[in-house]
């Protein structure tokens, strides 16, 4: 027996080591650099460099700051651009949309591309770029979206490679089944790359009429259409019984604009999907609505699909699946298992084996109320997982209340024209309902709690591919949603009116005022014409997509009501018929008269989550709210958007916060080591990289959310 233990346990031993050592390899593969999207195809947002550590972060300076450009005067502008960083040249995006290359190790500029594309295109945000290498006589090439083109740029010169699509583009409007010059379609976020595929989500509207959102997959060098998958399922398809019968030519969105995981070595490209369009009346696509919702696993190399999980049925709040998932393995009873996270508006956290599609923990399908809004059908049940718990708070109840007696803050709820006092937080919160998650909209007003953006945000969760700690930061704000009947039988005062808030209203706000980076339309017709206000709503401008689908009548009418023109030459849109009967009415963040959120702090948390266990290891509160006088909250938490970056230095570095901040923390016990001012907001993602044996982490200063200044200035911070 001796001589056979030791031969057994030196087998043992090697066949730990091989597979320690497989692992550490495949880590280091990824992680040394950041030449992906958020670090790495699995999307870990992790970093193998520690030369910044728990022991020295705090010596932590400005390294260099590269002023990009893309601000404007008198318009509110973001970057959230999480750059890449290949070999020592970094490329990121302005607020402007325009791609530059930077020396990493000192912010000097090499090149910038403006796309040849007017602002007027609705040009948007810009989240992340994706990177092709190639190993033949092509060029090495970035992938880089700029309104509803794709544009592939030489990495060395910064200029398009004019084979690729129709002299360095494609349009990502072809291809879709439908007239492209109806539609409005732009990727706000880079895709994945496969091999010589570049798949890709996008963004399309969220308005009856939206364009539909099916997945495509570009060859990286031609530009051709290699697959597509149908989000929307035509005859024939798995999923078509899930909507009415000529749905697949009318319903839109159903959309990935959050960003794509791919599991390389198999092959598989996970994909979250966004709601059905309209977002918050799903009176004409009654059913379950797959692919709305869904993270879908994908073959890549095909677009086949491998299995599916619908999240929302029949979404009716916008729960849009906020973040692409993150791919880790887990351990369970001794072994690993290939898993994959994706992190829901509404604070949830679902894990799957990533190869089968198996749930593993415990997911039920709970019952929800049905629908009192006319021709509304709300799915019955809805699936929440068991474990681990929500990382957000689920329900608002009076208890929760920060300060109930407070005024709150007016907005479409009060009827400003009468003399009378506002309503306490309580008598407001008392008025309408608040059940929790999935309660269907009513023309009273609902509680959406966490609110229309999340919980979890575009920014994501950062997943360690070591032990398979997730840390996930979240939102603490509620949102209030009133429904109400718009149009039919010549009732309606102003055609436009109804028009205005089925297609206004879910990003300006139930009375216009404008709602964080959305203007103010109250008092548009002081600034424009008539003609010039239909251009915009056609054509898009800034953030805003353009509308293409819309009628002439339908956009006249828009414009004139916005405008207070009454005449009976003003095109009232007496020829087009409404889409839907329910519009929305109120929409926005349910604050105080000071502008605090009226749930008690904290406003915004950090968290870790061991996803072997589903057990939380801390929470903390993320940022803090300077204008709060409260010597009970020394820490409030704010509002949050952009992610975490991680690294073996055992540092978690975000920004994020309403405070204009960036934050280094304890990735063991979530304390707060390290902070620094930034010159504006960074709403972006970081990232972290090394030049010539120095580790730096950059972030976007761009600013322009939550009310707070807008910005152009990139940031690296290093040892000295």
């Amino acid at each position: 027996m001796k001589n056979f233990a030791f031969p057994v346990f030196l087998i043992l031993f090697l066949f730990i080591s091989c597979n320690k050592n497989e692992k550490e390899s495949t880590i280091k593969e990824y992680h040394t650099t950041w030449q992906h999207y958020l670090g790495d195809p699995g999307r870990s947002h992790y970093s193998t460099l520690n030369q910044i550590d728990t022991s020295n972060v705090t010596q932590l300076k400005l390294a260099w700051s590269y002023k990009s450009g893309g601000v404007e005067e008198g318009r509110t502008t973001q970057i959230q651009t999480n750059p890449l960083i290949i070999d020592s040249i970094l490329y990121g995006v302005n607020a402007a949309i325009e791609l530059f290359a930077l020396n990493a190790s000192n912010g000097k500029e090499v090149w910038k591309f403006k796309a040849p594309l007017t602002d007027v295109s609705g040009l948007g945000v810009n989240r992340g770029l994706s990177f092709w290498k190639s190993d033949s006589n092509e060029k090495s090439r970035i992938f880089f979206s700029s309104g509803p083109k794709m544009y592939a740029v030489d990495i060395e010169t910064g200029k398009e490679i004019k084979s690729f699509g129709t002299n360095g583009s494609i349009d990502l409007r072809d291809g879709l089944g439908r007239d492209p010059q109806k539609l409005s379609v732009v990727a706000n976020t880079p895709g994945a790359i496969y091999n010589n595929l570049l798949i890709m989500g996008t963004r399309v509207g969220e308005g009856p009429g939206s364009s539909p959102g099916h997945i495509r997959a570009y060859n990286v060098i031609t530009g051709k259409i290699e697959w597509i998958f149908h989000t929307i399922p035509q005859p024939g398809e798995f999923g078509y019984d899930t909507w009415p019968k000529d749905a697949y030519k009318t319903v839109g969105g159903s959309n990935s604009w959050a960003g794509i995981a791919l599991d390389e070595k198999n092959g598989i490209a996970y994909i979250p999907t966004g709601s059905a369009a309209f977002d918050w009346y799903g009176g004409d696509r009654k059913g379950e609505n797959l692919f709305a919702n869904t993270l879908l696993a994908l073959d890549a190399a095909t677009g086949e699909r491998i299995w599916h999980f619908q999240m929302v049925h029949h979404d009716i709040w916008d729960r849009d699946l906020p973040a692409p998932p993150n791919l880790f393995e887990m351990e369970r009873d001794g072994e690993k298992i290939p898993a994959v996270a994706q992190v829901t508006k509404s604070g949830h956290v679902f894990v799957f084996n990533r190869l089968t599609g198996e749930p593993l923990f415990p997911i039920e399908e709970k019952a929800y109320p049905v629908s009192k809004l006319e021709g509304e059908t709300a799915y019955k049940t809805q699936p929440l997982p068991l474990k681990p718990e929500p990382f957000a708070r689920q329900v608002l109840r009076k208890e929760d209340l920060y300060d109930p007696d407070r005024s709150a803050f007016v907005d479409d709820f009060i009827d400003k024209d009468q003399n009378i006092d506002p309503p306490t937080v309580l008598e407001k919160f008392e008025h309408i309902t608040s059940s929790g998650q999935f309660i269907p909209i009513d023309t009273i007003g609902v509680i959406l709690y966490p609110g229309a953006d999340g919980g979890a945000e575009w920014g994501g969760a950062a997943l360690n591919p070591n032990d398979g700690i997730m840390y996930i930061n979240s939102n603490e704000m509620a949102w209030i949603l009133r429904m109400s009947k718009v149009g039919g039988g010549g009732d309606e005062p102003h055609r436009g009116n109804a028009f205005t808030q089925i297609h206004c209203v879910r990003c300006h706000g139930g009375e216009l005022q404008g709602l964080d980076t959305a203007p103010n339309l109250q008092n548009i017709k002081e600034k424009f014409s008539v003609d010039s206000v239909a251009h915009i709503i056609k054509n898009g401008k800034g953030a805003m997509p353009g509308m293409p689908n819309l009628s002439d009548e339908e956009i006249g009418g828009i414009a004139n009501f916005l405008l207070g023109i009454e005449e009976e030459t003003d095109h009232r849109t007496e020829k087009t018929d409404l889409e839907v009967p329910y519009a929305v009415a109120g929409f926005g963040r349910f604050k105080d008269d000071r502008g605090f959120p009226v749930v008690k702090p904290p406003w915004g948390t950090l968290n870790a989550i061991d996803l072997n266990t589903g057990e939380y290891l801390w929470k903390v509160p993320l940022g803090h709210e300077d204008e709060l006088n409260d010597p009970k909250i020394p820490i409030s938490g704010t509002e949050n958007y952009g992610g975490p970056v991680i690294t073996s230095g055992g540092i978690l570095f975000i920004a994020a916060t309403k405070d204009e901040k960036i934050h280094a923390f304890h990735m063991k016990t979530g304390e707060l080591l390290w902070e620094d001012k930034l010159p504006a907001g960074g709403y972006a993602t970081p990232a972290t990289y090394a030049v010539n044996g120095k580790q730096y982490v950059v972030i976007a200063c761009g600013g322009g959310k939550m009310g707070t200044s807008s910005g152009d200035e990139y940031r690296a911070y290093a040892l000295d």
